[in-house]
């Protein structure tokens, strides 16, 4: 079980035995898991009702087949992966599974996150057998019963409101010049529940073209301030635009006007996914891009779909595994197809920087290929209107493509042309820019690992950490020391400043863990506004 896992499991927990202590039963129990572990761990609805009865998968499968049995039919294939895909949302059941999975957790199917009645026509609602015996004949209090969550549909009133309130609220605060807030689990139900909205009206879909306009500005407003304002600020205002244009595509709307509200669908959920790189949360991260690919989709838009799919790399580049990001960039490439634009010149540095990641900087034909994308991007690159080369958001800036042909080269181990990049990458940042130049300065160090210069890196990672304020210890950040000090450990794993580094980092690391995602405070230094992940 991996540590997310185990946390996820630990605050059920506790809340199963206060819910168990308190007379709740186990649908309501469930209920609660869901609420407090959505946000934290992405738990699915399925997933808290097997967390709420206390049970593991092996127990749900087997109470499976055991029903399957009572009603005279073949044991069925299900098998704890399958189970697992279920809880995780990678796949939904059969109106078969479901139907067991809701005998045997006595509760209807929207009450596991799925619509639409049970096939059986019947109730499944009531204490499962042997609950009287075991609580030596004692029943359930009158009136208690277990609490089904209306479906998504029914929220585009009150709670739609609502959530749109939490982010006026926590805007209104930002205003105010409220700093150190963080990014809480009722901004994030809030992100979330406006998301799943759009997806919901995507599947189902008058607005005027002046006000498509005005939306169409504020959409390119957004991605130009997305280098230069706090990433909380910044979501807030996406959000309710974004929400707006989900109210605007409630009602069919004519074609020529449907496809404009969609790619503004696509862009401001694309910059809503880019954002929560930033704040460090992957798995909204992953939903917002699965709907911006869904609005990209409806456009017919290649240049638009292959560019969702591009910034989409950057989420296992960052925090998964190379290979999906490799797979995500040679499938945006392939969307681009002969289309000039912006993700014809992302997608193959991205791709050069997860076959970088792979190598290990060691082989020569990873090498050659690494550089052959590089050459691509800059081919493409240089095709690029120059309205997509200033835009940082939905084009691709040359700093940009500087500091990742950087980053890609110092994985590749090519330290001396990686740090002449890297060093023309910084002169292309401003003042107040602030995340980029910082990762471009712990490449920067690598590379003097990489020439041997172990105790230059070394004190450059102290300068590094030593000017870094509080609000910006992320996690992206304490990644990139941690990979520099094992860079360090592999040369010389008795480095007098290893130890002391490690120290510094480990203590920043964990500030980072309980900090995470602060807004910087206003101050001199070291600039006004946090700078994304480009």
């Amino acid at each position: 079980m991996s540590g997310r896992q185990h946390r996820e499991t630990e605050m059920a927990r506790r809340i199963r035995a206060k819910g168990l202590a308190a007379g709740r039963i186990a649908a309501q129990i469930a209920e609660e898991i869901y609420e407090s572990c959505s946000s934290h761990f992405g738990t699915t609805r399925v997933k808290s009702h097997r967390l709420a009865h206390g049970i593991a998968l092996a127990d749900v499968i087997e109470q499976v087949r055991a029903l399957f049995e009572r009603d005279g039919k073949s044991v069925p294939g299900i098998g704890e992966t399958l189970l697992s895909a279920y809880e995780s949302g990678l796949k939904r059941p059969g109106p078969e599974y479901l139907h067991y999975l809701c005998s045997v957790y006595r509760v209807e199917p929207k009450a596991l996150g799925y619509d639409g009645p049970c096939i059986c026509g019947n109730a499944h609602k009531g204490p499962p057998p042997g609950r009287a015996e075991a609580h030596e004949g004692k029943q359930e209090p009158s009136g208690v019963r277990a609490w089904v969550p209306p479906p998504i549909s029914d929220l585009s009133g009150q709670g739609g409101d609502e959530d749109e309130n939490v982010l006026r609220r926590t805007l209104l605060l930002l205003l105010r010049g409220k700093n150190g807030m963080l990014l809480d689990a009722p901004v994030l139900g809030a992100v979330e529940n406006i998301r799943r909205r759009l997806d919901e009206t995507l599947v189902s879909a008058t607005v005027s073209p002046a006000m498509l306009d005005q939306w169409e500005e504020a959409t390119a407003g957004f991605g130009r301030q997305y280098m230069n304002t706090p990433p909380l600020r910044l979501l807030c205002d996406v959000m309710l635009e974004f929400s707006a244009v989900r109210k605007a595509m409630d009602k069919r709307q004519p074609i020529d006007l449907q496809e404009r509200l969609c790619r503004m669908a696509a862009q401001l959920a694309g910059l809503g996914g880019m954002i929560m790189i930033n704040l460090g949360d992957q798995r909204l991260a992953r939903s917002f891009f699965r709907t911006g690919r869904t609005a990209a989709d409806e456009t017919g838009d290649r240049a638009l779909r292959a560019w969702v799919c591009a910034r989409e790399a950057l989420v296992p580049l960052y925090y998964g595994d190379p290979r999906e990001a490799l797979s995500l960039a040679k499938k945006s490439r392939d969307l681009a197809g002969q289309t000039p634009c912006a993700a014809q010149a992302m997608a193959p540095v991205v791709e050069a920087r997860a076959l970088a990641a792979l190598s290990g900087g060691g082989k020569k034909d990873v090498i050659d290929q690494a550089k052959r994308a590089l050459q691509r991007a800059r081919a493409a690159f240089s095709q690029m209107t120059p309205n997509e080369q200033d835009d940082s958001a939905f084009g691709y800036t040359e700093r940009q493509l500087y500091f990742h042909q950087g980053d890609a080269l110092v994985k590749l181990g090519q330290a001396m042309e990686a740090d002449l990049v890297l060093e023309q990458a910084l002169t292309k940042y401003g003042p107040t820019e602030w995340l980029d130049p910082l990762l471009i300065r712990f490449d920067r160090a690598k590379c003097k690992v990489l020439e041997g210069d172990l105790d230059e890196a070394m004190r450059t990672g102290f300068d590094i950490l030593r000017d870094l304020e509080d609000n910006y210890r992320t996690d992206i950040v304490m990644k990139r020391a941690h990979e520099l000090a094992k860079m360090v450990e592999a040369k010389s794993p008795h480095h007098h400043m290893l130890a002391p580094f490690l120290d510094l980092v480990n203590a920043f690391s964990n500030d980072a863990h309980t900090q995470r995602s602060v807004l910087p405070h206003t101050g001199p230094k070291p600039g006004d506004q946090v700078e994304p992940i480009s």
